[in-house]
């Protein structure tokens, strides 16, 4: 069984100089490939290294992660297409929108993610997104704007479960992290079922899992890097028709 990890940050300074161990971990337990999110100015330069130490394993992706908007400079924009640009197999993320978190100013989370939304649309690019507590004004903003024909992926999703057809229409893939596979949770998984393929540019085919499935496999301890590597592990569901 091999499993793609659609999102991480194994730049993350928890993980200082333990990259390479992590990611010889996560392939002996069946990862064939991970998305690495980078979530500011300052780590872009990290994604893009890990994607030279460990190629063919490592997606970089490139994104201003709403915590960090604040932080900014007048030439984000300017650089992050320089790093799609420079990067091999880069994709956008981690962005998006968060009313979440306490003390984090709204202000500019939606200007910096529809301009990084239409970056990714512009080169149909999958994006990996991000939301906490703004899921109608996601979905606003989705519809809205143009979005990657690829689709884009919300990950660690923890929207309401009624949110997710109307999501699912626009082009949204849902992951769920592994705490997610306890039974308690199963009642969002009503009316999911195993989803095509998320096609990335430099992304594979996931493998096609049930819920019940994914949670005999965590059970089992096949869900790789959940407990020895401390990465999120996600899998992709799409709303059924």
């Amino acid at each position: 069984m091999s499993f793609c990890d659609a999102h991480n940050h194994l730049q993350d300074e928890r993980f200082a100089r333990r990259q390479a161990e992590i990611v010889a971990t996560a392939r002996a337990a069946g990862v064939t490939q991970m998305v690495v999110n980078g979530s500011c100015e300052e780590d872009w330069p990290q994604i893009a290294t890990l994607a030279r130490e460990f190629p063919g394993l490592v997606v970089p992706s490139f994104g201003y992660h709403p915590w960090y908007v604040a932080e900014r400079t007048p030439r984000w924009r300017d650089t992050l297409v320089d790093w799609l640009d420079c990067t091999p197999g880069a994709v956008v993320g981690e962005i998006g929108l968060d009313r979440w978190k306490p003390g984090l100013a709204y202000e500019g989370q939606e200007e910096v993610f529809v301009a990084q939304l239409r970056l990714a649309a512009e080169r149909n690019l999958a994006a990996s997104l991000h939301c906490l507590q703004a899921w109608g004004r996601l979905h606003d903003l989705l519809r809205e704007q143009p979005r990657p024909a690829r689709g884009f992926l919300l990950h660690s999703y923890g929207g309401p479960a009624e949110m997710v057809a109307p999501l699912a229409k626009l082009g949204a893939r849902f992951s769920f992290p592994g705490y997610f596979m306890h039974e308690r949770k199963f009642a969002l998984f009503a009316g999911l079922g195993p989803a095509p393929p998320f096609v990335a540019r430099a992304a594979p085919a996931c493998a096609r899992f049930s819920a019940a499935q994914l949670w005999r496999a965590r059970r089992n301890g096949r869900a790789a890097g959940e407990a020895r590597c401390s990465i999120q592990l996600s899998w992709l569901f799409y709303a059924r028709a």
